[in-house]
């Protein structure tokens, strides 16, 4: 998984939205709506990635994730934003806004 994530955020046209999250976390669950409001209303410029920390750790080891959920946009290949824990949707679709616009 963290060569194929890596290869995606290389390569993609467009940029690349990563949610690293678990199964028993609570704030996890709780912004799962925005990021999936978030894949819905940029469908086409920009890609939503959900990775689960438990099901692939080496993932979460090679983007140094130390508190999840942990959200990060990449754009061209590079981290363009990055944040832990969870943000409510507005401030999300903010973020994507301004890296989409730069």
């Amino acid at each position: 998984m963290s060569q194929s994530l890596n290869d995606l955020i290389q390569s993609s046209q467009v940029p690349v939205f990563v949610d690293f999250w678990a199964d028993w976390c609570g704030p996890c669950k709780i912004v799962a709506p925005a990021v999936k409001q978030l894949a819905r209303e940029f469908t086409g410029r920009m890609i939503v990635v959900k990775v689960n920390v438990d099901q692939h750790p080496a993932a979460a080891a090679q983007f140094q994730v130390q508190g999840i959920p942990a959200l990060m946009l990449f754009d061209k290949g590079k981290l363009a934003w990055r944040t832990a824990g969870a943000l409510p949707y507005q401030q999300l679709k903010a973020e994507v806004l301004k890296v989409l616009a730069g």
